[in-house]
């Protein structure tokens, strides 16, 4: 993949997109649409087909959260959606997560982060640390019972993919996987694609969700015996 992301902005705040854009035009990354609300962003997303979107979660009309859920289910191409939240542990910002956000920036994030980030997730990465989604699923998860969930069969995962994923919801990065597992980082990048591959998920923060929405770690820090 080459050249520059092409970026939609949605927020209802026109000085938030006004210095979005500045700051990302200012590095060369292209921002091809603003969105004052979910209905909009979901048009310009399909008129535009950007590479990444800036969604804010509280707008009129229709929310992030449901315009976020819309545009990955019926986009045809494959749009990386970044949530703007002014609270680091909104309880929207875990369902964004579960519905196949990328991961969520606060609204204070500095030039040089907003950047670094679209351009993280341009290319597939997951934006947040597993060891933040966690604290969010650990506070979440026991309170919306009948939120919206990832399902997944975990009996298609090998015993050492499941030792993988357990592993990687608790915040181990690949280089820390690797050391624990006395693997090559090679090695352990191609145990995470095939657990993403064989649940359906698009990036390690949804198979963080996944690992305590199966039971396969609790909020306690337990888990089952591979």
């Amino acid at each position: 993949m080459t050249g520059s992301p092409r970026v939609v902005i949605a927020d209802d705040q026109a000085l938030v997109r006004t210095g979005f854009r500045m700051i990302l035009t200012a590095d060369g990354i292209d921002v091809v649409a603003e969105a004052t609300n979910g209905t909009e962003a979901i048009e310009a997303v399909r008129r535009t087909r950007p590479d990444v979107i800036l969604m804010d979660i509280r707008m009129p009309e229709l929310d992030g959260l449901e315009a976020t859920r819309r545009i990955l289910t019926g986009a045809d191409h494959e749009p990386h959606v970044i949530i703007l939240t002014t609270f680091d542990l909104d309880r929207y910002v875990y369902a964004a997560l579960s519905a196949g956000a990328a991961g969520f920036l606060l609204k204070d994030i500095t030039p040089e982060h907003l950047v670094a980030a679209v351009r993280m997730v341009r290319f597939g990465d997951a934006l947040l640390a597993p060891a933040i989604t966690r604290r969010l699923v650990e506070r979440f998860t026991r309170h919306e019972p009948h939120a919206t969930a990832i399902h997944r069969d975990l009996a298609a995962l090998t015993p050492r993919e499941r030792e993988v994923l357990q592993l990687l919801a608790q915040g181990l990065s690949n280089a820390e996987l690797a050391g624990h597992l006395h693997l090559a980082e090679a090695t352990v990048k191609t145990h995470v694609a095939r657990i993403l591959a064989k649940l359906g998920l698009r990036d390690r923060v949804q198979a963080v969700i996944v690992a305590y929405r199966t039971g396969l770690v609790s909020p306690t820090g337990d888990h089952q015996a591979t």
